[in-house]
């Protein structure tokens, strides 16, 4: 069954692909659940002018993307932890705790736009990615220091 995505949706394809899935996946759960149409010509050319219409608003937003993003990188991302022996974390720093402390600096950053690679349990410097804009790649440091004890 050929069908036209209407949003991004990970190991398929982005807004507006027109794409083959199984039959029962995209007439069960995909179309009802307004992630997809069918892949008519109608359909087709009202896809094309809502793209038209995004990429023209993802364009007008780019410059605010990437003043944002340099923001963002000039960030000191720190977080002090208690640790245990060979200095694993009690717990581990999420994707939350990075967007709430991004949030108390004044950033509007959602959980689910950072991406953290590996687990987060010990202490030292890790890399994550936040998806800002489709276009403009954002990695940040995030350091995770112990605790001093009191």
């Amino acid at each position: 069954m050929k069908i036209l995505l209407k949003e991004d949706i990970d190991k398929l394809g982005s807004y507006g692909s027109e794409i083959e899935v199984a039959d029962g996946y995209g007439r069960n759960y995909l179309i009802p659940k307004g992630k997809a149409v069918y892949a008519t010509p109608n359909n087709r050319t009202i896809i094309e002018r809502q793209k038209k219409k995004i990429l023209e608003k993802l364009n007008k937003t780019r410059d605010e993307a990437e003043s944002l993003v340099n923001k963002i990188t000039k960030e000191d991302i720190i977080f002090k932890r208690k640790v245990g022996e060979s200095d694993k974390l009690f717990g581990s720093v999420t994707s939350q705790d990075i967007a709430d402390f991004l949030n108390a600096k004044g950033f509007n950053i959602d959980k689910k736009k950072i991406s953290i690679e590996e687990s987060i349990k010990k202490i030292g410097s890790f890399q994550a990615a936040i998806k800002i804009h489709p276009d403009i790649p954002c990695e940040i440091t995030v350091k995770v220091e112990k605790q001093e004890e009191v």
